[in-house]
Order: structure tokens, then C-alpha cells, then sequence
């Protein structure tokens, strides 16, 4: 596989995974499902095969 093609392939993959994590975190919001000021996150990165475990903890400022 070409260096750009895994470039477009690895993007692809990153702005799904935005999205799709945007909308779900919108959505518990919205349904009420989140209380407080302040939503703590984790998101976790794991690869079949591989050794890979990024985790990134955050928080998100509530309206």
C-alpha cells in the first residue's frame, strides 16, 4: 500500500470515528442523560493484532 493511500484510508477512519463520537455525545445530552457542568470522556484506541492501547481521557464543558 502507497504512503498515500494508507494516509487516506488512516483520515477516513479519524473523521468517522469524530462524528460518529460528536453525535453520540449530542445525543446523551440531549436526552438528558448527563448531569452536571462537566461530562468526563474516555475515549480508548485498541488494533486487532497489535499491541496498541492509546487511551485519552478529557472532560467536556456542559451548556
Amino acid at each position: 500500500m502507497s504512503e498515500d493511500a494508507f494516509n487516506m484510508s488512516l483520515r477516513k477512519f479519524l473523521k468517522e470515528v469524530g462524528i460518529t463520537s460528536q453525535r453520540k455525545i449530542e445525543e446523551a445530552v440531549r436526552e438528558g442523560q448527563v448531569g452536571g457542568r462537566k461530562l468526563k470522556v474516555r475515549m480508548t484506541l485498541t488494533a486487532e493484532g497489535t499491541g496498541l492501547n492509546h487511551v485519552v481521557d478529557g472532560e467536556i464543558e456542559l451548556p
